[in-house]
């Protein structure tokens, strides 16, 4: 039989690990020593859940000038993700055991990153400041992103990755199969959007779901987190230092002058490899 033009057959499997923040689940690339190896055709086959891995994002590591590694990541539909928090915490932590060290520096699409141990045994990462300007989020045109002017008041704040943040008075209740992907695909963000609903359960605490752009709803979403974060307090509604709780777990959000921290566990779920002739695109 004739074999399908479509499929690219690799020679040789593939290694890669899994690894969640939270449920938050990833693919994991370990490039380093060579060329990048992810398409847009081998992150959708990975990303199948049914005939392939399945993760929320992948992640590649590289090597890179500036830093101790570089992050590159992919949603499962095969697009580029901007930025993953709790991937970058993932990867930090194998590198750094890897290393035998405490700290490490990363090089992604927002520019130099810096994660950590603390004493406790979670990992911080710094994530950056927070894109607050119309353009930078991106949105279509100038506008307030503290008072978006769609249903519900929602705020934009970008992370590497833009965010939409909705207040609610109770996440839990929110239909977020239902209101995320309207939101992702608004003609207001010309790059897609990250959904986010959030509701205040007490003082610098918030409960938090998420829609992730080109994955979908996700139980955990590290600049999500932030960006929910970051939107409470400039709403007056939090200080600068939040607990948020997801469905997959609780993340900490420190916004400091040196960026946006954000700390919480991490796994290793297991390492394999592909079997040879893994259809890397399907008809």
């Amino acid at each position: 039989m004739e074999q399908n033009p479509a499929l690219a057959l690799p020679e040789t499997g593939l290694s890669f690990m899994k690894m969640h923040g939270l449920g938050n689940d990833f693919v994991v690339i370990d490039s380093r020593g060579r060329e990048a190896v992810t398409t847009p055709e081998l992150a959708r086959a990975l990303g199948d859940r049914h005939r392939g891995v399945g993760f929320d994002q992948l992640a590649e590591i590289l090597d890179s000038d500036s830093a101790d590694f570089r992050l590159d990541f992919w949603n499962s539909d095969g697009s580029r993700a901007g930025a993953c928090g709790n991937a970058t915490r993932c990867v930090s932590d194998f590198v750094m055991r890897g290393a035998g060290r405490e700290a490490v520096t990363l090089s992604t699409s927002r520019g130099l990153l810096s994660a950590r141990r603390r004493a406790d045994g979670l990992v911080s990462v710094n994530m950056g400041a927070p894109q607050l300007d119309w353009a930078e989020v991106p949105l279509a045109r100038d506008m307030d992103t503290l008072h978006l002017p769609l249903p519900g008041d929602p705020v934009a704040v970008g992370m590497g990755n833009p965010h939409c943040v909705f207040f609610v008075p109770d996440a839990q209740a929110v239909d977020v199969a239902g209101t995320g992907p309207g939101v992702e695909h608004d003609p207001l963000f010309p790059a897609r959007t990250n959904v986010e609903f959030a509701s205040l359960t007490a003082p610098d605490r918030l409960r938090m779901r998420v829609w992730e752009r080109g994955t979908g709803i996700t139980l955990a979403c590290g600049s999500g987190a932030c960006a929910t974060a970051v939107a409470a307090h400039l709403r007056g509604l939090t200080g600068r230092r939040v607990l948020l709780d997801l469905d997959g777990g609780q993340l900490e959000v420190d916004w400091r002058e040196d960026g946006v921290w954000m700390t919480g566990p991490t796994a290793h779920v297991f390492t394999a490899t592909l079997a040879p002739g893994f259809p890397v695109a399907r008809p």
